[in-house]
Order: C-alpha cells, then structure tokens, then sequence
C-alpha cells in the first residue's frame, strides 16, 4: 500500500521547464514501477514514461523522450518528471502512478496541472 502524491506543476511559458515530483508514503516506493500519465481536456490519457523500481531502465514516450526526462531517488521515496522546452500542446493534468506488475498500476496521484502558453 503506497499513497502517491504529485507536486511542481504550474503556470509556464513555452519554452520553459518543469519538474514534477512524485512523492510516496507508507510502503517504500522501491517497491513500485512509477509511471507518469497525463490528460489533456477531451484526451483520452497518455501514457508518458516509466521507470523501473531501482532506476536502470526508463522509458519514454516518442513524443517527449527528446524533452523529458525520468529519474527517482528511492531513499527519500520520490520519483520524478524532469519536463523541459515545454510546448502549448504539452498542457494536461499529469499523474503519477505506481504498480509491482509491469503496466498494471494499482495506485495513483491526485494529478498536477501543467498549464503552457504560447
């Protein structure tokens, strides 16, 4: 049982950078395969990356990989969602979630608003 709380979105304008964060409390986040999401209005969810439980592999959506980034620090149970050159299209709630099976993932965030103007 992990609870999964998002943070670091915002306001940006495009061109600039955000990182969300991903904090885990009760069962380590070491765990856990964490996986970023997001939703823009009217979209279905998309996924965004992955990253395995000690960090070695990451995976990236084709659409961001050039962009994003996805790391974790497992000591202090935070995963996170390095976002840079952001573009108005990139606007979506994102989500972080967490499962022990890869691509089934039983627990999520509350998700964070990512908002970028042109």
């Amino acid at each position: 049982q992990v609870q999964l709380v998002e943070s670091g979105g915002g306001l940006v304008q495009a061109g600039d950078s955000l990182r969300l964060s991903c904090k885990g409390t009760g069962r380590a986040l070491v765990t856990y395969i964490v996986g970023w999401f997001r939703q823009a209005p009217g979209k279905d969810r998309e996924f965004v990356g992955r990253i395995s439980q000690s960090g070695a592999t990451k995976v990236l959506a084709d659409d961001v990989k050039d962009r994003f980034a996805i790391s974790r620090d497992n000591a202090n149970n935070v995963a996170y969602l390095q976002m840079n050159m952001l573009r108005p299209e990139d606007t979506a709630i994102y989500y972080c979630a967490a499962g022990v099976i890869l691509n089934q993932y039983t627990y999520w965030g509350q998700g964070t608003q990512v908002t970028v103007s042109s």
